[in-house]
């Protein structure tokens, strides 16, 4: 389905994976993210960070069960407008609070955000510490069972404006790459169209 100005499918693919594997796609999602906040297009002040899964019907490595079947784990921290910070994929039976540190290693610009927003999945009191001894302090709702409370009670707003975007891309609704370098590589490459749209 690729325009016939392209070059044979195969030869595409490979170069695709050659990306994937030398991490081009994510560079140049770096340096776009970095321009647009220089110019005021994006506020790292304050970020969201969720998670959604995909079916993972390719095989391979990096999938985990679901109630579902076996799936992956998109992993997002964005900016108050739903623009992209870090995008990141994971299998799917890893629990979201073991990898917010591991998705802050794919963040793209140099300032962290000073107050990052979640769900009662991060509801996490080491968490809090380690993302506190960075600099960014955890707004979130606390689990029901939570005795000692550590958040001030303020309105949390949501943002989930980009999981809602790249719902409209189908290869990402199911991962079928059997490397899971290239199914990152396609959401990486789907937050770089939608910083593009900004640019």
């Amino acid at each position: 389905m690729l325009p016939q100005s392209y070059p044979n499918y195969k030869t595409d693919h490979r170069r695709f994976q050659q990306w994937c594997e030398n991490e081009v796609i994510r560079a140049a999602l770096t340096d776009l993210a970095n321009v647009l906040r220089e110019e005021g297009a994006i506020d790292e002040s304050e970020c969201y960070i969720d998670a959604t899964v995909a079916s993972a019907k390719g095989g391979g490595d990096e999938i985990g069960p679901t109630r579902r079947g076996k799936g992956v784990k998109i992993m997002a921290i964005v900016d108050r407008h739903g623009l992209p910070l870090a995008v990141t994929t994971h299998a799917a039976n890893h629990h979201e609070v073991t990898l917010v540190e591991l998705t802050f290693d794919f963040y793209m610009i140099e300032a962290k955000p000073e107050n990052l927003i979640g769900d009662k999945a991060y509801d996490s009191d080491p968490l809090d510490a380690a993302m506190r001894a960075q600099g960014t302090e955890m707004l979130l709702p606390h689990r029901s069972n939570k005795k000692r409370k550590t958040q001030d009670g303020r309105r949390l707003r949501r943002y989930e404006r980009f999981f809602a975007w790249i719902q409209w891309q189908r290869r990402l609704l199911v991962r079928w790459e059997y490397y899971p370098t290239n199914f990152l590589g396609f959401v990486q490459l789907a937050a770089l169209c939608i910083l593009l749209k900004r640019f």
